[in-house]
């Protein structure tokens, strides 16, 4: 567990627009001079295949795993402050998928614990992906 109870400053999954403006002033700190900021956007393919929109699914255990990434990073790496918003529901090409940030006295830190933050999120929280193909056809991405 992070030292500071406000190290996990906002975690969330939703089905409306997310906003980089609301991560970036979740993660603020006076003591930190570097934020680093992950925005994942939907793009308009996927492994050679047009994509033209998708769905996203999350478990009930999504937000709950999501914050216990967010601790872990918090206390692994020297950020003061992480955040991570999710959306689920239906999204369009250049959608936010997901906004990421983290606050630490310096640039690096700062840049590796966001790293941190997304390459676990992506590995653990149960959220898949329903592709909406081109050529009419589906495809989901992440199941177990």
């Amino acid at each position: 567990m992070p030292t500071d109870p406000d190290a996990v400053a906002l975690v969330d999954l939703r089905d409306e627009p997310l906003s980089v403006d609301e991560v970036l002033d979740a993660v603020r700190h006076p003591a930190c001079g570097g934020i680093a900021l992950f925005v994942g956007v939907v793009r308009d393919h996927d492994h050679g295949s047009a994509v033209s929109a998708l769905d996203y699914e999350a478990h009930p255990s999504a937000v709950e795993t999501m914050r216990a990434v967010c601790e872990e990073v918090a206390a692994s790496h020297e950020a003061l402050r992480v955040a991570a918003v999710h959306r689920t529901g239906a999204l369009h090409v250049g959608d936010l998928a997901v906004v990421v940030g983290a606050a630490a006295p310096h640039r690096g830190q700062a840049f590796d614990a966001c790293r941190a933050v997304i390459d676990t999120l992506k590995a653990r929280t149960p959220i898949w992906k329903h592709q909406k193909l081109g050529d009419g056809s589906t495809e989901w991405v992440g199941l177990p």
